[in-house]
């Protein structure tokens, strides 16, 4: 009854390492083939006589030599008497590499030493493949988002950083390390704006729960600067549960400057336009004013001359005469104004410009109380314009600058150049009251004026625009405060092509 107890026992465990449903080996301490199950050979296409008695690595490898240790744990499982396993690469069958795991638990007798050790052989070439395919996929997926030209970050619902492309270590000016060490995604924007976004992604009204539109938001870098970006956000979610957010920022400082300069040109083509409408005007309403002037100021002379000193009547005369030739004097700004004959070009020094105009100003009791100061460039700048009409234009800057000084305080003139760009340029500041806000944009204007009545025409400004354009330059304030205004006179730096003599 004993041996018949045995036996079943023994039938009842070769049928459960039957039913294993991969490849199964019994092996001896030398690696010699006890028993193998029927998924082993049928895998095989064998029968059981075929593979008992065989060592495994003659089986597998068809190698008369054992696998080394380095891969294969047998002889670690029998010094530990616990199971071990290894992946390993077969041969191919057909076109595709095969990768299987195999798995060896040892069978320890009554006294607890390792008699036997079954290896279970699994066909992992399917978790491998998805696993290299996901591998690969990570890496592409990281490289676009490495390549992105957009900052890129992502943070857990902490707000600790798990995430950021090389655009975002530019933009916010720290690595991924320091992110991961020292950075909440709180410090990104100014305080409270995190949680804005975050209630904004919550919502359905910008963008749909979960997503974030493109919307308009200061950033903060590592140097404490705020930057104007863009960013575009979502929550990433596991089922229903939110794990992650992604946010993808744009830097609008490029944007902002390109669109600053557009700006600046379509006012320049604006205000070039206006002129020369009204240099049109001008010379049109001069021409006609300019005749009967003419007649005026000559019968008002003729009727003066025959008059007694004494007759009341003159100091009329007197006053017609005064204010004609006030207007006169508008007719001729006028015409000048409006120019319409070539510049007289030559080439001279900028520093020379500045020397002549002062040097043409008549009056030099303006200047008692006015401290002139030269900060001229010791370089030669040459420029190729009409010197007369430029000095009729500094000369006109220096007025002004000593008018809205009330004849105290300082002029500053400045002379440098931009040889790459071929750009000379001249700066004449003051230390005056400076403009009005509200009068930036009509400075040029014919006509317009914040002096007193009677105490300009206010063509000066405009008379000096039409002749640096005239001769190809731009004249525009640099800078204006309650304590002074700069002009910028802009003139194309004349490159000579050989050594010449220069005034």
């Amino acid at each position: 009854m004993k041996n018949i107890a045995v036996t079943e026992a023994l039938d009842w465990r070769t049928r459960i390492f039957d039913t294993i449903p991969f490849p199964a080996l019994i092996l001896s301490t030398e690696k010699i083939i006890i028993s193998a199950n029927n998924a082993f050979l049928k895998k095989k296409n064998t029968d059981l006589d075929r593979v008992v008695g065989k060592t495994c690595h003659h089986v597998f490898y068809q190698m008369d030599i054992p696998c080394s240790a380095a891969i294969c744990p047998f002889s670690k499982v029998i010094a530990e008497k616990k199971a071990h396993s290894t992946f390993r690469r077969m041969e191919p069958e057909g076109n595709e590499e095969v990768w299987v795991d195999r798995m060896f638990s040892p069978i320890l007798d009554e006294n607890g030493n390792v008699k036997f050790i079954m290896e279970c052989v699994r066909d992992v070439t399917r978790m491998i493949s998805l696993e290299k395919r996901s591998i690969h996929m990570r890496q592409f997926l990281d490289k676009v988002i490495q390549s992105s030209h957009n900052a890129i970050v992502a943070a857990d619902m902490k707000g600790n950083i798990l995430l950021m492309n090389q655009a975002a270590e530019d933009l916010f000016g720290f690595s991924m390390e320091e992110a991961l060490q020292t950075k909440n995604a709180e410090s990104l924007y100014p305080p409270g704006k995190a949680k804005e976004i975050m209630k904004n992604l919550k919502s359905e009204r910008f963008g749909g729960k979960g997503k974030l539109f493109a919307s308009r938001v200061d950033i903060i870098n590592a140097q404490g600067e705020t930057v104007p970006a863009e960013v575009a956000g979502a929550i990433i979610y596991e089922g229903e549960e939110e794990v992650a957010t992604t946010g993808i920022f744009y830097d609008l400082r490029g944007k902002i400057a390109a669109e600053k300069k557009l700006n600046e040109v379509l006012i320049q083509v604006a205000q070039s336009e206006k002129m020369a409408s009204l240099g049109q005007l001008a010379a049109g309403v001069a021409h006609e004013i300019n005749n009967p002037l003419t007649g005026i100021l000559l019968y008002s002379n003729l009727a003066l001359e025959r008059l007694d000193e004494k007759d009341l009547v003159r100091k009329y005369l007197e006053s017609v005469l005064d204010d004609t030739g006030r207007c006169r004097d508008i007719v001729k700004n006028l015409l000048a104004y409006s120019r319409q004959a070539s510049p007289a070009k030559e080439i001279f020094q900028v520093n020379s410009l500045v020397e002549h105009s002062l040097s043409l100003m008549r009056d030099q009791e303006l200047f008692s109380n006015i401290k002139l100061v030269k900060e001229m460039s010791g370089e030669m700048i040459l420029i190729h314009a009409d010197k007369n009409q430029l000095s009729q234009v500094i000369i006109n800057l220096i007025m002004n600058g000593i008018d809205a000084m009330e004849r105290k305080g300082c002029l500053i003139f400045r002379t440098y150049r931009n040889k790459p760009d071929k750009k000379a340029y001249i700066e004449v500041s003051d230390t005056g009251c400076g403009i009005p806000e509200d009068s930036l944009s009509k400075v040029f204007d014919p006509f317009f004026t914040t002096k007193e009545t009677g105490k300009g025409t206010g063509l000066g400004l405009s008379t000096s625009y039409g002749i640096i354009k005239e001769n190809g330059g731009h004249i525009s304030i640099k800078e204006m405060s309650s304590k002074g205004t700069t002009f910028l006179i802009e003139l194309p730096l004349y490159v000579p092509d050989e050594q010449i003599t220069v005034s």
